[in-house]
Order: structure tokens, then C-alpha cells, then sequence
């Protein structure tokens, strides 16, 4: 029986998954460490990720972090878009808190999404939402480990929002939906591939998605390129987003 697409990005998702956790362990056994592992990690990834797409939905179009851009996908309505490993230095140095993105955007719209945290065991799907865990009384923002942005930390102080550093952007979304955090705010510049998976699992647990200054995020363009995101629970957007405005986001 056919898979429908969100049960392909997740089967998808959570075998890559496996692959980089088996890939690992290997270099780390024989004296690999660093970026030797995440250069091994997201070709053997990708590797999987492109033929398994390629073979089950050879009709719809592809664009990964880790492949040439073939600009055909631009006249298609249906394009997957996956990143084999978000968090190559996380993966390198052997913490949990990087992922694998497997999505479809539609129309440029990310529709289908599967985000997979295998250090911690977890696939979070669009097809399988969750109600939200209670909100903490302070929020708590997540930035970048290495360099958090200067708009996020200003927003953070505006709002009496505690910082909560952590590795890559799909890890940082994913903690949203499950309750460790209020609000994720990224002005630093990602790519489509950053964010397609965590944006359309975020949407179907219920939270806000937005560009920092509330604009839709739109996906399949020909600049993969996407300067910031909002990903946050709905009664924190209006204020985010005041924030943001007061200082000249977007």
C-alpha cells in the first residue's frame, strides 16, 4: 500500500535519522570526530533522502541543502524540500539538539512536514498534531547556541523573556511544539530547507508562523534564501511582532 506524503516524510525523516546515528557511532569507533563526522553524516543522508524521493514521487520536485538546484522545480506546484542533516556541528560534537527535515511544500505553501530528533528517539509530524503543553508563566525564547541575534535577544529583554540557547533551527521549533520553550525568533538568515519541515509541523500543532514582521513565509523560490522567522505560540505573536515592527523588521 502507498504511503500517503506525510507518512513518507516521516518514514523518511526517522530512517535518515537512524542512518546518521549509525553513521556516527561508526567514524566516532575508528577516531573520527568534528566535522569529518557531519560532512560523512549529511552525504550518507542526503544519499537516502534524494533516491527515496526520486523513486516514490518522481513527478514532484526536490530541493536539499546538500544537492545542485535544478531550477525545474520552480514550474512545479508540488516540491519537497529536506535538509539530510540540520545541525552539522551539534551531530559533530555528539549532542542531541540537531534533526532531519523532510517536507512538501505546495503551491509555496509547506504543507507536509516531518522533523526527526534522533538523539532524543522523536519524529514530529503534521499528520499527528498534539495539543500544546501549558505555557511556562515566563516565556522562554530560544536562540542560537553559537550567535544569537541581536533582534532576538533585544525582543527577549523587552518581554522579560528568558534565553534558552540551543543548536539547530529544527531542534529550537521542535521545542517549541513541545512545550520548552514559548517563542523562537531567527533574524540571522536561514535557507528554505531551515525551516520548510519545522514551519509545517509547527502550523499543525496550532502555533503562529510568520516572517518576523508577520508576513507569510513562502517556499519554492528561486532565492532559496529567507532572512528571518517567528515561530511562537499564538497569544506571544501579537507582541513578538509588535516588537519587531517598532524596530524596523522586514
Amino acid at each position: 500500500m502507498s504511503l500517503t506524503d506525510a507518512e513518507l516524510a516521516a518514514s523518511l525523516a526517522e530512517r535518515a535519522g537512524r542512518l546518521l546515528l549509525e553513521t556516527r557511532a561508526a567514524l566516532v569507533a575508528r577516531g573520527d570526530s568534528g566535522k569529518a563526522l557531519g560532512a560523512a553524516g549529511d552525504l550518507a543522508a542526503n544519499a537516502l533522502l534524494c533516491a527515496a524521493l526520486r523513486e516514490q514521487r518522481p513527478d514532484d520536485g526536490l530541493l536539499s541543502e546538500e544537492e545542485k538546484d535544478n531550477p525545474a522545480r520552480l514550474g512545479q506546484r508540488r516540491v519537497w524540500i529536506v535538509d539530510p542533516l540540520d545541525g552539522t556541528r551539534e551531530y559533530g560534537e555528539e549532542r542531541t539538539d540537531w534533526a532531519v527535515h523532510v517536507a512538501l511544500a505546495v503551491d509555496g505553501v509547506a504543507e507536509v512536514g516531518a522533523v526527526a530528533l534522533p538523539g532524543l528517539d522523536l519524529v514530529l509530524r503534521s499528520d499527528r498534531p498534539a495539543p500544546l503543553p501549558a505555557a511556562a508563566p515566563r516565556p522562554r525564547m530560544l536562540v542560537s547556541r553559537t550567535r544569537p541575534a541581536a533582534e532576538a535577544v533585544a525582543v527577549a529583554e523587552a518581554l522579560g523573556a528568558e534565553l534558552v540557547p540551543m543548536g539547530s533551527a529544527g531542534a529550537k521549533a521542535m521545542a517549541v511544539v513541545r512545550g520548552e520553550a514559548e517563542i523562537y525568533l531567527h533574524t540571522g538568515g536561514q535557507y528554505e530547507w531551515d525551516s520548510c519541515a519545522p514551519v509545517a509541523v509547527a502550523r499543525a500543532h496550532g502555533l503562529h508562523v510568520s516572517r518576523a514582521d508577520g508576513a507569510p513565509l513562502v517556499y519554492n523560490q528561486a532565492d532559496t534564501y529567507m532572512p528571518d522567522l517567528l515561530i511562537c505560540r499564538p497569544e506571544w505573536a501579537g507582541p513578538v511582532l509588535a516588537l519587531m515592527t517598532r524596530n524596523g523588521a522586514g
